[in-house]
């Protein structure tokens, strides 16, 4: 039974590989740089049985992917090396050997490629959950009033979808796109099974004018996309300058003095029937300039995939936010990006509306 733990991008060479005639060659630069993955290397004896199809589960749900026989990566992180340290006990209790070590690829296979492969099985999980999910809203859809039986069976289904859409976003590394879609037709059965109720005048929720608001710290959901990264553009670009956001998880988040939340569950602003949480907080705002509009179409059918508006420039700024979610993986990065696209879009549109 082997149990290491190897840190390092490979195994030290000796310098004269690198050494040229009359010269001592420099490291690669990669080396230097630090390890992406922890990788899981294992060999699972034929007994007894079950072991395999038990770490093959296991390293599912952890949402770890095969870079090559017996061997799997996970991002490197702490939790990720409990998570394969605790499997590779289980497999070395049953007799088998494994091995943990933490890398980087530089040759062959590209940290890159592991990225993608991350995101395609993520990507694969969001669609088959989608079907599902689309089955429910046409099935809640056919009629105006559910039968107690259906009703009750459309509920369980829903929480099931709810309960595995966060298993998965736990898993989803690097914003696999699909989620998108899956969020948009969970909040379609549940405004179809839980219709809002009408306002109450006499009761109307404490949110502040945004024409007035200053210095406050936006909270949104980690991984942003084409919605949040939207609306935090808005936010800075028009409606407080020196807004500060910050990027939490998304269950279970309860929010400071002086916090506003958005596009998440609960929050101050949000997605409120068919608009999008971009939507919601121009109207509030108040700012109906042409090419703002435009700007909110664009959103709007991303988001919600509903095809409203089908503006021509939907795709390449589609295009856009795809690229911007795959180059960067930190949220402040993704804003930046995000937010000099959305500066020539608007200014594109201005010139437009001008002529």
């Amino acid at each position: 039974m082997i149990h290491v733990y190897y840190r390092g991008n490979r195994p030290p060479v000796s310098p004269s590989l690198h050494r040229r005639k009359g010269e001592i060659a420099e490291p690669a630069p990669e080396a230097d740089a630090p390890a992406r993955w922890i990788l899981l290397m294992h060999t699972i004896p034929p007994r007894p049985a079950y072991l395999r199809v038990k770490v093959g589960r296991r390293l599912q749900k952890l949402g770890a992917v095969a870079v090559k026989n017996s061997v799997y990566a996970l991002p490197r992180s702490d939790g990720a090396r409990e998570d394969l340290e605790w499997v590779a006990h289980e497999i070395t209790a049953d007799g088998g050997e494994a091995s943990l070590c933490e890398s980087r690829f530089i040759g062959g296979l590209t940290d890159d490629a592991i990225e993608q492969q991350f995101q395609l099985a993520r990507q694969r999980d969001y669609l088959e959950l989608t079907k599902e999910a689309r089955r429910l809203v046409d099935a809640v859809s056919k009629t105006d009033r559910l039968p107690a039986k259906r009703r009750a069976q459309a509920e369980s289904a829903l929480q099931r979808i709810r309960k595995r859409g966060e298993e998965i976003l736990a898993i989803d590394f690097f914003g696999a796109p699909g989620r998108a879609e899956l969020d948009a037709l969970h909040r379609a059965a549940e405004d179809r099974l839980h219709p809002p109720r009408p306002a109450d005048p006499q009761n109307t929720p404490d949110v502040p004018s945004l024409r007035s608001v200053r210095g406050r710290t936006w909270v949104t959901r980690k991984g942003i996309h084409v919605d949040r990264i939207a609306s935090a553009w808005l936010i800075r670009r028009f409606i407080d300058a020196g807004a500060k956001f910050k990027y939490v998880e998304a269950k279970g988040y309860v929010p400071a003095a002086g916090e506003l939340r958005f596009d998440m569950f609960d929050a101050e602003f949000t997605h409120e029937g068919a608009l999008c949480t971009f939507e919601v907080l121009l109207a509030r705002w108040g700012g109906e300039a042409p090419a703002l509009r435009r700007i909110a179409d664009m959103v709007h059918d991303l988001d919600l995939r509903d095809r409203k508006f089908e503006r021509e420039e939907t795709a390449g700024f589609a295009a856009l936010i795809t690229g911007i979610c795959l180059q960067h993986r930190e949220d402040d990065a993704r804003l930046e990006a995000g937010s000099a696209m959305l500066d020539a879009f608007h200014r594109t549109f201005q010139q437009r509306t001008r002529k």
